[in-house]
């Protein structure tokens, strides 16, 4: 595939859900990136604590094994966004029982729950291939994950993106890209990100 060099935003997509007939399509584009991120496969957040394997070889084949899994039995949810053919980008979602993993976060842990037995939904993991970065994608992705969350019944929820412009942007999103459609700051996590919400 060339290498996309313009900016211009992508108008020509389809959209559809990780599930067990789009997972092939989604295990070629995170093999493409060496699982992305370390290995990781989008597992960070389903686990409460660290990934099991002793090196980065069996961590990064633990946690493709566990995704897979996961998505065929339908415990992982994400959007998918396509250029013709290709897949171009993902986003990770679910409840808080899905992801677990920022409830043990030595920040998070101090923080205000959220009121009222609302339930809570997680924004958690964005990737674009590196020839659909600047072009929307992410932003596409974030609007139909939030359409997607309110056909589920709605409710809190929460990302954590970043609060500048670095290659962590690839993985969380930056913050007014989640400000654009309403998300409010509640709390810093850290130097660099912080946590926002809003309802659906």
């Amino acid at each position: 595939m060339p290498r996309k060099t313009e900016n211009t935003p992508l108008v020509d997509y389809s959209i559809r859900d990780l599930d067990p007939d789009t997972w092939k399509d989604f295990e070629s584009f995170f093999s493409k990136y060496n699982g992305v991120q370390a290995g990781c496969w989008c597992m960070y957040y389903h686990r409460e604590h660290v990934t099991p394997g002793k090196t980065i070889e069996e961590k990064t084949e633990n946690n493709h094994r566990e995704k897979e899994a996961l998505v065929k039995s339908g415990k992982s949810r994400g959007v998918l966004i396509y250029a013709g053919n290709s897949l171009v980008g993902s986003c990770q979602y679910g409840t808080r029982e899905e992801l677990p993993r920022p409830d043990h976060g030595r920040v998070y842990k101090t923080l205000e729950r959220v009121a009222g037995g609302s339930p809570l939904w997680r924004i958690t993991c964005f990737f674009v291939d590196r020839d659909y970065r600047r072009r929307g994608v992410a932003s596409i992705l974030l609007r139909e994950t939030l359409s997607r969350i309110k056909e589920g019944g709605g409710g809190t929820v929460e990302a954590y993106p970043v609060t500048h412009w670095n290659a962590y942007s690839v993985w969380f999103g930056s913050l007014p890209m989640y400000q654009q459609v309403g998300f409010e700051v509640v709390a810093k996590l850290g130097r660099s990100n912080v946590l926002v919400r809003r309802y659906v």
